[in-house]
């Protein structure tokens, strides 16, 4: 069959036609995906430049810490003669290792968190310590308090986790006393606590999240019934629960946007809608 002059310059326009659509359809991929892992984290400046560089953060951690150990000096005696030995539980994450360069990281590159990234931070060991915290954690170890270290970083984040902790000197960091997240479907640390509670006396629990501390925090999911649980249980904070301050992220934030998947825009107008005047 005999191809004519204009059949072959159809083709090849056809050719050059299909060509440029799937480069033009390639590039809006390509678009897409920049956009999708691309965020507006501008709120979170003020929050991030707070922990990183005022005076009044590394106040109150330093006063966390000194008020622990005063209530670790006080144990009562009588508490003492139990047979189970004493043990104090820690979160890590923003309770003695300090991540607020990762949220840096996120808001200069306009990065949502991701839990690959996030995993890749960890196993960097770089996060540095929450001011006072090592030297907190390494007097309770010198009285012979067992430290436990529990928090919600899956098990490929362990090793980094106890590299990081080490470097910048916690004590007794160890196969037992760090306790990560092994159950994919459930974040909650009450197992974690009621376990370590099985076979110590916990005189001190430490966190930046209202969920470091008990089940009833961790059922409680909205702005009011987390209010409502820390009024019922006031007694415990400063007593027993100790928390650190973290206005970054946590909870506190989910129980603003509530349940299910939003854009940044509604998150935003979550945030806005929850200001009282």
């Amino acid at each position: 069959m005999r191809i004519t002059i204009q059949q072959k310059a159809r083709g090849r326009w056809l050719n050059l036609t299909l060509l440029t659509f799937i480069i033009s359809l390639t590039a809006f991929a390509q678009q897409a995906a920049a956009q999708q892992t691309q965020a507006d984290n501008t709120y979170l400046e003020a929050a991030v430049l707070w922990q990183q560089s005022s005076g009044e953060r590394r106040a109150l951690s330093y006063q966390s810490f000194a008020l622990a150990r005063m209530l670790l000096d006080r144990d009562p005696r009588a508490n003492r003669r139990s047979k189970m030995k004493r043990a104090i539980i820690v979160d890590v994450d923003d309770t003695v290792l300090d991540n607020s360069a990762f949220e840096a990281w996120m808001i200069k590159n306009n990065r949502p968190y991701e839990a690959q990234s996030w995993t890749e931070w960890c196993n960097r060991a770089a996060a540095t310590s929450v001011p006072g915290a090592v030297e907190f954690l390494r007097y309770v170890n010198s009285r012979g308090v067992r430290v436990f270290y529990i928090t919600n970083r899956k098990l490929v984040e362990k090793d980094g986790t106890a590299t990081n902790l080490k470097k910048v000197g916690f004590p007794e960091v160890t196969e037992e006393t760090l306790l990560v997240r092994t159950d994919p479907k459930s974040s909650s640390k009450e197992p974690r606590r009621l376990s370590i509670s099985s076979r110590y006396r916990v005189v001190l629990l430490m966190g930046d999240d209202l969920n470091d501390f008990a089940e009833v925090f961790e059922t409680s999911k909205t702005v009011s019934t987390r209010i409502d649980a820390t009024e019922r249980n006031r007694a415990q904070f400063g007593t027993r629960f100790i928390v650190l301050p973290n206005p970054m992220y946590g909870h506190w934030e989910d129980a603003i946007y509530g349940e299910g998947k939003m854009t940044a825009a509604e998150k935003a107008e979550k945030r806005r809608n929850a200001l009282r005047e």
